[in-house]
C-alpha cells in the first residue's frame, strides 16, 4: 500500500506564517494595548496626585484650625488677665509698718550713722550696690543708694535663718531691684526695707513680706525711681 504523507500540524504555525493583512491587524492591536497601558498609568498618577492634594488640604485645614483655637485661647487669656484690675499699692495696708519722712539723700564719703537698723534711707555712698543675693553683710551706704532707686532690701538674722530659710526668702522675691543679705543683731528674723519704709517680720514665711514687695518694689515714691540697680559695685559674698 503506498505510503501516505502526514498533513502539517496547524498548531505549529507561527505568526510569521500569517498573511500580511493579519500581521498588520496584530501590530495595530499591540500598539493599541501599549497606548491603553500608558493612558492607564497617567490616569493612576493623576488620581494619586489628587489624593495627595486632598490630604495636604485636609492637614492644612486641621493645622490651621488647631492654630486658630490656640490663638483664640491666648486672646481670651490676655483679655481675662487684662481685665483683672491691678492692686493699687496705696491701698495695701501692712501691719507693723514703720514710715520715716524727711530723709536726706546726699552722696557722701565714709560711713553714715543711721537711726534705723538696718537703714531705710538717708545720705549714702555715691555708688550703688549691685542688686542681688549676698551671703555676707553688705555696706549700708551702698545698699541705701539702691533704696533711692526704688529697690527693696531684705535682711535676715543669720543666727535665726538657716540656708533653707534663705531659699524661702529668695522664692518670694523678684529677680531684680532686690537686695537680700544677712545682717547681724537685726532684732527680728527678717526685716524688709524700702526708702522711708520698714517692717520687722516674724520669719521667712511671714505674709507681710509679699505685701511689702507689692507696695514698695520699684515704687515711684523713691527719690530716683527707675534708676539702675546694676552697673554699680558688688558687695562681699555675692551669690546671684
Amino acid at each position: 500500500m503506498p505510503s501516505r504523507s502526514d498533513s502539517p500540524d496547524s498548531s505549529s504555525n507561527s505568526s510569521s506564517s500569517l498573511p500580511p493583512k493579519a500581521k498588520d491587524q496584530a501590530k495595530k492591536l499591540t500598539v493599541k494595548q501599549e497606548r491603553d497601558a500608558r493612558r492607564a498609568e497617567k490616569v493612576a498618577a493623576m488620581v494619586a496626585q489628587q489624593k495627595r492634594q486632598r490630604r495636604n488640604r485636609l492637614i492644612g485645614w486641621i493645622t490651621g484650625g488647631v492654630a486658630g483655637v490656640a490663638a483664640i485661647g491666648l486672646l481670651i487669656g490676655f483679655v481675662v488677665s487684662s481685665a483683672t484690675p491691678k492692686v493699687d499699692p496705696a491701698s495695701i495696708s501692712i501691719a507693723g509698718l514703720q514710715t520715716y519722712s524727711g530723709l536726706t539723700a546726699n552722696h557722701v564719703d565714709g560711713t553714715v550713722d543711721y537711726p534705723q537698723t538696718p537703714p531705710a534711707g538717708g545720705d549714702h555712698n555715691g555708688v550703688w550696690l549691685n542688686c542681688g543675693v549676698y551671703s555676707e553683710p553688705v555696706p549700708n551706704e551702698n545698699a541705701v543708694h539702691d533704696l533711692e532707686h526704688g529697690a527693696v532690701w531684705v535682711t535676715y538674722d543669720p543666727t535665726l535663718v538657716d540656708s533653707a530659710g534663705v531659699d524661702t526668702l529668695r522664692s518670694q522675691l523678684p529677680d531684680t531691684f532686690v537686695v537680700l543679705s544677712p545682717y547681724a543683731d537685726l532684732g527680728s528674723p527678717v526685716v524688709a526695707s524700702a526708702w522711708g519704709n520698714q517692717v520687722a517680720l516674724d520669719g521667712v514665711d511671714d505674709p507681710r513680706l509679699g505685701e511689702f514687695v507689692a507696695k514698695f518694689w520699684k515704687s515711684a515714691d523713691a527719690p530716683e525711681p527707675g534708676a539702675p540697680c546694676t552697673g554699680g559695685v558688688d558687695g562681699p559674698g555675692k551669690v546671684a
